[in-house]
């Protein structure tokens, strides 16, 4: 209990600070939509192509723990999705937004240091191998069930182009792909070019923390407390639940299926908001489920482990 309060903690104190800059004007909003501005479109692409580019893409990349952690992911947004619509009366748009809160888990923020204190580094290949396709799979999901419900009543054609455009003009996707590039063609990028790209790279989890704090100030969760509760049980509870099903009925290894199950034990992660703030839709349920699954993942992970162990 005291590992996950040591994870857990500093990372509410980063987002406490940046509520109370903004509550207390000593951090203005506009100064926070600039901030997130910076960490979705430089610092956070920086961060995702520097960590897709080093990562050894051959080794550990399970078909079935992939498969297991993606299919429950994927269910759960379709669990978001149409919970979403069918029980509160959201709008189409409002819907894939709370799906993708139900999809992202937040894998590199919680899930990899989590994990390490768990299991210790060596437990982290499975986590790894999730996080390369993490952000490609969850945006390419979101961005296209978007496109396809702005587009509706449009012909095929007309969508195709508006899923390509909306995906090749996102930084996070753009950053991801590069990376890839590089990795899988063998390229050595310059070292003053990767030191530049650490100095950005390391304020990206910080300032989106910090950033998402102001946000809270904004979007507080009145009249969306059943919403939110919906997103926090299909997050922490649902989506571990259908890894851990998936996962034995493959009988995948020990090491796999704990990256697997605790990985989609993680609350949401700021990149829900992010794309809730893309789009313009459902951000103060993007914010607060953030903030309020993040709290309440200091139980549901801790059970999570008892049951892993």
């Amino acid at each position: 209990m005291q590992t996950l309060l040591d994870v857990i903690i500093p990372v509410f104190l980063v987002i406490g600070f940046g509520y109370v800059a903004v509550w207390r004007n000593l951090f203005t909003a506009e100064g926070v939509d600039g901030l997130m501005r910076f960490t979705q479109h430089f610092a956070i692409p920086c961060l995702l192509f520097q960590a897709i580019a080093k990562i050894d893409l051959g080794s550990s990349f399970d078909p079935a723990l992939l498969g297991s952690f993606y299919a429950g992911a994927s269910l759960c947004f379709i669990a978001g999705f149409f919970g979403a619509r069918l029980f509160f009366g959201r709008d189409w748009e409002d819907c894939v937004a709370i799906g993708f809160c139900c999809l992202f888990s937040n894998s590199v923020l919680l899930g990899l240091p989590i994990m390490e204190r768990a299991y210790g580094p060596d437990a982290l290949t499975g986590n790894f191998a999730i996080v390369s396709l993490h952000s490609p799979f969850c945006y390419g999901l979101g961005i296209t069930a978007m496109e396809i419900v702005r587009n509706r009543g449009q012909s095929v054609l007309v969508m195709l182009r508006s899923v390509a455009r909306a995906m090749f003009s996102n930084a996070l996707v753009l950053a991801i792909g590069l990376g890839f590039i590089v990795n899988l063609s063998g390229f050595a990028v310059p070292g003053v070019v990767d030191d530049a790209l650490s100095l950005v790279a390391r304020a990206a989890l910080p300032a989106a923390l910090f950033a998402l704090g102001g946000v809270l100030v904004q979007y507080r969760p009145e009249g969306d407390g059943r919403t939110i509760a919906m997103v926090c049980v299909i997050a922490l509870v649902l989506h571990p639940a259908l890894v851990w099903l998936f996962g034995s009925a493959q009988n995948l290894p020990t090491d796999g299926f704990r990256s697997g199950v605790l990985t989609a034990a993680m609350a949401p992660g700021v990149n829900a908001y992010i794309f809730a703030n893309m789009y313009g839709r459902a951000k103060r349920v993007a914010a607060s489920s953030v903030l309020i699954a993040t709290g309440v993942s200091v139980i549901t992970v801790w059970l999570w482990l008892m049951a892993l162990n």
